[in-house]
């Protein structure tokens, strides 16, 4: 088994317990419909995975570590699956206005998160 195997299946062991943990947590804190849970976790993991992104451009963090927390706490962390489950079923509920802005919000605050954490990582390294 490769090095970069072990740090991908130990990261995703970090990474799924703390999605579902975070998920508990702050989904319980709301009183709506909307996925803040997933929310959360996605646009955390995005924000970490672009600044570890950004540090490794620089050479300020070794492969190794993109390739346990980037690939395998953040891979396992994030969802995509229940992202898109979770905009589904609130179509289905007629909530579309909360499917809207989770499918919109999501994508565009994680792409925001990501860059955002590339530069400020790159900037401090």
């Amino acid at each position: 088994m490769s090095l970069a195997l072990v740090l991908v299946l130990v990261g995703g062991a970090i990474g799924a317990p703390l999605r579902y943990l975070t998920d508990l947590l702050v989904q319980a804190r709301h009183d709506s419909v909307f996925p803040w849970g997933t929310f959360t976790v996605n646009i955390a993991g995005s924000l970490v995975l672009g600044a570890l992104l950004g540090a490794a451009s620089t050479g300020a963090v070794p492969e190794a570590v993109v390739t346990f927390a980037g690939t395998g706490v953040c891979g396992a962390l994030t969802t995509f699956s229940t992202f898109g489950f979770e905009t589904v079923r609130l179509l289905e509920e007629g909530s579309v206005a909360a499917a809207l802005a989770n499918a919109v919000g999501s994508l565009a605050i994680g792409l925001l998160a990501g860059a955002a954490g590339w530069v400020i990582a790159a900037a401090l390294a």
